[in-house]
């Protein structure tokens, strides 16, 4: 029987699951042993999972459940250097050279194990079954805009948080804006089209900001693009790889510009393609902007956990996406299991 572990999440500020008490019922149903870690932080609370009947295990229990365990959580685990033999389902960050990421693939290397990476488990159209863009684009949005609203304030952003809701999160911000008493700022997207442009258009547009929509058509000259410097806010949404245009080179830190926040969701300063050439790490929830340049000011925010904001909605949506591959976890040699695997021990 197929035993699908549920782990808790270790990392601070992370509040999403990948799987619903109603996935689980479904999972269930069709054969899978199911067991659930407490955790202290997760936005659904394990009654619900405790109810569908599965089996529940302490937080942090993983490491010993029985080898034939597929672990799955989301973000990362404990860098703590042990061996990992069982097989995980989690976003690794591992394929694309990341230094961390080498780390990662040789504690597999070495228990054992098999990363099946949520970022590589693609359909026949080379689309991730499952995403959390839409959701990183809303919360990425919104904070550029309280980053925005901070510098009108002379001051730098205060820490982020979670919120309840989309809608509080959009009656938080309105809010804010309106206190202000200035006009609203305007905003560049690129990647307009994807998951996550539609997720930062959507939060702008409910808050009755004017928003500038590109995508590949629009930069496919290869720039550069003098449009980004003359908006308030830029949003980038477009994953970094060969070819990738330059949207913000490094002399946009003392050029002549409306810009003064730039908002980088896709979140990739570490790659050589990254299309924001002003700021070379991530920023936190503790931390949310760098400043990059004091006259004219210019912060850049980077948070790589963004869904975390409003873990409820995203993890109901991403679970609901993912819910038709975990059916097919006893055919992990077949279909988007197999070709995830594949593409582990290429890169292990």
């Amino acid at each position: 029987m197929t035993h699908l572990w549920v782990r808790s999440e270790s990392r601070d500020h992370e509040q999403r699951v990948g799987v619903t008490p109603e996935g689980v019922v479904a999972l269930m149903k069709a054969g899978l042993k199911v067991t659930v870690e407490q955790s202290k932080t997760r936005a659904i609370p394990i009654d619900g999972y405790a109810a569908t009947g599965c089996d529940i295990a302490p937080e942090g229990s993983w490491t010993s459940a029985p080898q034939d365990a597929i672990i799955f959580g989301l973000k990362e685990l404990p860098e703590d250097g042990s061996p990992l033999p069982h097989r995980h389902i989690m976003f690794g960050h591992a394929f694309k050279g990341q230094p961390t990421g080498r780390i990662l693939l040789d504690r597999f290397k070495t228990g054992g194990g098999a990363l099946y990476d949520l970022e590589y488990l693609v359909g026949e159209d080379s689309r991730r079954v499952a995403a959390f863009g839409y959701w990183a684009g809303y919360a990425g949005a919104a904070v550029s805009l309280l980053c925005w609203i901070a510098q009108q304030q002379g001051r730098a952003v205060d820490p982020v948080g979670v919120y309840p809701s989309s809608r509080a999160m959009q009656d938080d911000l309105r809010n804010r804006l309106t206190a202000l008493d200035a006009a609203v700022p305007s905003v560049m997207i690129i990647g307009a089209l994807g998951r996550v442009g539609t997720g930062g258009a959507d939060l702008c547009t409910s808050l009755g900001l004017p928003v500038t929509k590109w995508d590949m058509a629009e930069t496919a000259s290869g720039g550069p693009f003098p449009e980004v410097l003359e908006h308030d806010i830029f949003l980038n949404c477009i994953l970094a790889r060969p070819g990738t245009p330059v949207f913000v080179p490094a002399s946009a830190k003392t050029a002549a510009r409306a810009l003064s926040v730039v908002g980088d969701i896709a979140c990739d300063p570490d790659s050589d393609f990254s299309p924001i050439k002003v700021y070379d790490r991530a920023t936190t929830w503790d931390a949310p902007a760098l400043r990059v340049h004091d006259d004219p000011v210019l912060d850049v925010t980077a948070i790589d956990n963004l869904p975390s904001m409003l873990p409820v909605e995203s993890s109901e949506d991403f679970a609901g996406q993912l819910l038709p591959s975990l059916l097919k976890l006893a055919h992990l040699d077949e279909g988007v299991w197999g070709q995830a695997n594949a593409t582990f021990l290429e890169h292990l």
